[in-house]
């Protein structure tokens, strides 16, 4: 698996903890970053990660802003993302067995790093289940077009 992995200023901590999170678990990634400490754009950071999973170049990708909602918005606005805001490890592993989602965005402002790693720890590991919901994830590729 290989995983795009990108956050605004508000992001950066928690990116950091899960670009660790990646190492241990052998898991290859790509950091768009941000490197800075003074306000940027969140959609500078989330439409170049979610291309990258649209393109086939990554697997998935995680987003990190200050809540998550910015990134999951952006992110979503790209043809084939199906990005999940997560703050839950009940939602993590949900929205990889019923959604199918290829991003993950978070928000450093809403929970803390520890809880980050577990809901992407999760979120990496668990599985698509297909069945009556692969159906349902293929309505929403239909529709899109």
């Amino acid at each position: 698996m290989k995983v795009v992995i990108a956050s605004d200023h508000g992001g950066m901590n928690i990116r950091n903890e899960l670009m660790n999170l990646m190492k241990e678990m052998n898991i290859e990634y790509v950091d768009l970053g941000c490197e800075c400490g003074t306000s940027v754009d969140y959609p500078d950071y989330a439409f170049p990660a979610a291309e990258m999973v649209a393109k086939g170049e990554v697997d998935r990708g995680i987003l990190v802003c200050g809540t998550g909602i910015g990134m999951s918005i952006a992110a979503n606005k790209v043809h084939g993302i199906r990005c999940a805001l997560v703050h839950d490890t009940f939602s993590a592993k949900a929205t990889r067995e019923h959604n199918d989602t290829n991003m993950l965005a978070m928000g450093e402002r809403v929970i803390g790093a520890g809880l980050a790693r577990d809901i992407a720890k999760i979120w990496l590991t668990t599985e698509f289940e297909g069945g009556r919901h692969e159906n349902r994830v293929n309505k929403i590729k239909s529709y899109e077009g």
